[in-house]
């Protein structure tokens, strides 16, 4: 039996693109004319559902270079976005900003611990290993959100892990 030994950064770097392709074609099918839509009163407009996602990868180097973020202290505002050729750049920087942090990083950072908090109101604290694996998570888990944007606006849906109904193989 043959044994796999891969480098960890690697492997983050590895499932970063793999994710990133899908990603890409997701967010590639926003209409310009939609990035208002609301599916429903509580759901996030389309801009910055598709914002958020887009921001995502930048999340990477900021859990590697710092030990926490306070949103009591760093409120969060989105990058402003007009139209889908702003919205792929975005996507794109942050993709580069994300990978180039995997490649410079040292793999005991890792190990280090990570917090995500409101002042005294803790969401997450975990290694940044983990952490990075949580940020992976959300941009599948806003993926899927706008997936379900783009299927109520009739928009065809790529494949993620497989055929969709729309491009059946």
């Amino acid at each position: 039996m043959e044994v796999i030994t891969m480098d960890l950064m690697q492997l983050l770097l590895s499932e970063m693109e793999r994710e990133a392709v899908t990603t890409k074609k997701m967010l590639e099918r926003i209409p310009d004319d939609q990035l208002d839509y609301k599916p429903h009163e509580k759901s996030m407009a389309m801009r910055y559902l598709a914002t958020h996602i887009a921001e995502i990868p930048t999340w990477v180097p900021m859990i590697l270079n710092t030990e926490e973020l306070d949103f009591k202290e760093n409120e969060y505002v989105p990058k402003e976005i007009k139209n889908n050729a702003d919205l792929m750049k975005l996507f794109e920087d942050s993709l580069a900003s994300g990978k180039e942090a995997l490649k410079k990083a040292e793999i005991s950072q890792l190990e280090d611990h990570w917090t995500m908090r409101d002042g005294d109101n803790i969401f997450f604290k975990d290694t940044k290993y983990e952490m990075i694996r949580h940020t992976y998570c959300q941009i599948v888990h806003h993926r899927a959100q706008l997936g379900v944007y783009l299927r109520l606006l009739n928009v065809p849906i790529p494949g993620s892990y497989g055929p969709s109904a729309d491009e059946p193989s």
